[in-house]
This record gives C-alpha cells, structure tokens and sequence, in this order.
C-alpha cells in the first residue's frame, strides 16, 4: 500500500460511500479554510488494486518556521483495523515528515459513550478501550478528556432524533421549553429564510464569542451552497403583532384587576380573599404595563422588525449539522432560537432527515458552572449527548518538533 495526495475528485467519491462522515472531512470544508490562511490537501491510502481504503483531509497551518497539521474529526479510517491504521499511520508520519510537517492533530468520530438528558449512559462503545490503547501504542499522544472547549473540536455533540413523527418531537421536549416556544410565538416572533446577504445578522450576534469574521461565514455560504447543502434561517420579532399581543393582555389585566375591585366593594366580609387575588393581579397588571411601554418603543424605533436569532445549517447526507447560531442578548427573554430550533426541527424531520445535530456541549460527568445553561439547552430538545474521544497528536518529524517545543517560549514572548 502507498499513501499519495488525492485529487478534490478522489476524495469527494471515496467519502461518498463513507458511512460516518463529518461536515469537517469535505471537498468544501476545504475550500472554505484554505481562505482561512490554512493550506489543504487531500491524502489517500492506495491498496494493491488501486482502491482507496483510508483518507483524510489534512489542513496546514504555518508558525513562524514550522508547519503543523491537523485532520479535523479525524480520519476516514475503520479504526477497528489494526492492520489498516497501523499502515496509514506509518505512511502518514513518513508522507508529512518529508514535509516538515512537525505533528498532526486529530478529533475522530470516535464515541465513547452516549448520554441522555439527565447524564445517564444509554450506550457504551465496547471497541473504545481497545481502539484508544492501539492509537497510544502507534505513537499517538491522547491529550485528556477535557470537560470544556479546548480541543480541535467539542468532545460532547448534542443530538436530536428527527426519525419520529414531528409532532412527536415537539411532544417529546422538556415542559418548559415547549412553553417558551409557544411564548415566542405569541410574542410575534417569526421565522424567515434568509440567504448570503442576511449572514452578518450572525456575525454581529456570535462576534463576541466566536474568532472567525464574517468572511468564513460567506466563504461556507458559497462553498456548500454549491451543492446545494447549506441554509440559512433567522428570527424576527414582528413588533407591530407584539404590541398588539402586548395591548390585548393589559387590556383583559385591566378588566380582572376592575372585576376584583367591583368584588371587594360588594362583599366585604371576604375582602380578605380578594385583596389576595387583587395583590396578585395588580403585580401582573405592573409587568404587563411595562412590557406595554417596551413593545410601543420598540415598534417606534423598529416598524421593519428585530432580528434575534439566527442559525447557519449543513446538510450532511441524513443529517443536519448547525454550523452557528447566535442571538441578540437584549431580547434574551422572546425566546427566539427556542422557537427557531424547533421550526428547524420541523423543517428537517418533514423533509426526511433523521439527526439534528446541535453541535458542541461542554462535559457530561463534570459539567463547568459556566456552560450549565448551554447543556441544559440543548438537552432540552430531547437530544442525546455523544462523547468522542478527543484530540490526538501524532510526531510526523521528530528533530523539528523538538525545534518547536524548545522555542516555544520564545514564540509566547513574541506573540506578546
């Protein structure tokens, strides 16, 4: 067997009859972060009847006089062939080396465990142990079970079975998330299929937390919609039908806070009883009146409508991936994604798709305080979280990388 470079061709329809296949192993992801200033390339592993039985897209990045590689989840390997990955190992080291590549990154598809919405295991990988225990032995270097967002990609993914009647999904939601979508309705805010002139709406709302610019977004947007596998959708608050619905609930408010006060004059000896109630539905009368001055101001200063939420779809064979999503914090409260996720949710389910793929989560077993609210979002869904394996670093050219490591301190100095 030999390992060679591989035409966009090659590789696009070697990954076609691949069953596991992330949105980060394509011909456009490529495209997309070779204007990210990352070189790219395709390799392939060549057996004796010229058939390719392992590839990877390998993308490269320069620092200072070394160059360092990463495959982004991971090869398209069986990584329960001993055989096989030890082969491709060799000749990815030899291949990259003679490069001056110093290492390789990986983040494979490869689970570990799948939870449930209250962290219980449902399903645990049997090969797992074995697989890891022979990437250590090949000389790959395991770099922990982080619990955050420090790897090459999230080691936690939450997803969410589409392969059920729709109306079942949304059934199938936590209590409360149902009732914020159905709130988010009331409040007038909609949902609208945007394109490429729409994605700074995402930029602006994920700028903060989030370092690519506005060109990745527009450089994914051009990549996958040539094959038609990207979409683009964004909440809106109608302001016009969120005054009315506003001025609809403190005029009913209204009549049961008179309603109360006509009961407490005519009925004296159970004042007490009604000064309750009145106390109640004069708190709610307030919020009410509050949420009336705000919906006038905002139709005042916003007749077109607000954007709130946003979200970038793939498509990857049966399932949707979601690239990016982002919301405007000032209206934190409308509920937009929660509504949007669940149209999206739908959208996909009617059209056939079986997985919703939520993109990253922080740990399962040991969640940090700072990303509670970000699992409890998404699991909210319904979803299942898997936990992969993790990043993985392979030495491709010894001498230089300890070249690297030695003037790492330097580099830091420099940065700074």
């Amino acid at each position: 067997m030999k390992l060679r470079e591989l035409t966009n061709d090659e590789f696009l329809n070697f990954s076609k009859s691949y069953n596991i296949k992330s949105i980060y192993q394509t011909v456009e992801y490529a495209l997309v972060m070779n204007k990210q200033k990352f070189d790219a390339m395709f390799i392939g592993l060549i057996d004796e009847n010229n058939y390719i039985v392992a590839a990877s897209l390998i993308l490269i990045e320069k620092s200072g006089h070394f160059k360092y590689a990463y495959a982004p989840r991971g090869f398209l390997i069986d990584y329960c062939n001993h055989n096989l990955l030890k082969i491709f190992t060799e000749e990815i080291k030899r291949f990259l080396g003679k490069k001056n590549i110093i290492a390789i990154k990986i983040s494979p598809y490869i689970i570990r465990n799948t939870y449930d919405t209250k962290y219980n295991v449902v399903t645990k990988n049997n090969y797992y142990d074995n697989i890891l225990q022979d990437l250590q032995q090949l000389g790959y270097y395991h770099l922990g079970y982080n619990e955050k967002f420090e790897a090459l990609k999230p080691r936690y993914e939450a997803i969410i079975d589409l392969d059920i009647p729709y109306y079942m999904i949304f059934k199938n939601f936590k209590k409360s998330l149902r009732t914020k979508i159905r709130s988010a309705e009331m409040k007038g805010v909609k949902i609208y299929k945007g394109t490429e002139e729409n994605l700074s709406y995402l930029y602006l709302q994920t700028k903060k937390k989030y370092p690519r610019d506005l060109k990745y977004f527009e450089e994914c947007y051009n990549q996958f919609s040539k094959s038609n596998n990207i979409e683009f959708f964004y909440a809106k608050i109608d302001t016009e039908a969120y005054l009315k619905n506003i001025q609809k609930k403190y005029t009913i408010q209204e009549e049961l806070c008179t309603d109360i006060n006509n009961k407490i004059m005519k009925n004296t000896n159970q004042s007490n009883k009604y000064i309750t109630q009145k106390l109640e539905a004069d708190k709610q009368f307030d919020q009410y009146k509050k949420e009336l001055i705000k919906a006038t101001k905002m139709l005042r200063d916003n007749p077109e409508g607000i954007v709130v939420a946003s979200a970038l779809i793939i498509k990857n064979k049966n399932e949707v991936f979601l690239l990016m999503d982002g919301y405007d914090p000032n209206y934190k409260k409308m509920n937009a994604k929660h509504l949007l996720l669940w149209k999206l949710c739908e959208r996909y389910a009617k059209s056939g798709f079986k997985k919703f793929n939520l993109n990253g989560i922080a740990g399962i077993n040991n969640t940090p305080e700072e990303y509670k609210g970000l699992n409890e979002f998404k699991l909210n869904f319904n979803a299942h979280a898997n936990e992969y394996i993790g990043d993985l670093e392979l030495i491709t050219n010894n001498a230089l990388y300890f070249m690297y490591q030695n003037t790492s301190p330097i580099r830091n100095i420099l940065k700074r």
